[in-house]
């Protein structure tokens, strides 16, 4: 799966992203199971799976450019690690903007009730 270069203006991995306006269908609870994309930092077994932007067609799918940059920094994605030594070219993207740490604060805020 190639990946863009560019991030877009709604990732969900920019903490200016409210993740109910995410264009093109929207699912909280799709995007909740991308949580199995997420390694477990410093581990050497990953899934294999990667998330994938929202703004890639089906069938031609590239890796979202957030979850690229958080899985070969703060995420200590190994095996991600490992293979971007041997394709330096996963390296080669541009971040917009501050980026959430984890994978849980992607995900939308709850509303509190009063």
């Amino acid at each position: 799966m190639s990946h863009r270069r560019n991030q877009c203006e709604k990732c969900p991995w920019k903490v200016s992203t409210d993740p109910r306006e995410i264009p093109h269908g929207y699912c909280e609870r799709m995007h909740a199971g991308l949580r199995q994309t997420i390694a477990a930092p410093g581990a050497l077994k990953a899934s294999g799976r990667a998330m994938a932007c929202h703004e890639s067609p089906p069938g031609k799918e590239q890796m979202c450019v957030g979850w690229l940059a958080n899985q070969l920094g703060p995420g200590n994605n190994i095996p991600l690690r490992l293979m971007a030594m041997r394709d330096r070219s996963l390296y080669d993207f541009v971040l917009d903007g501050d980026q959430h740490e984890r994978f849980e604060d992607t995900l939308p805020k709850r509303k509190r009730a009063r």
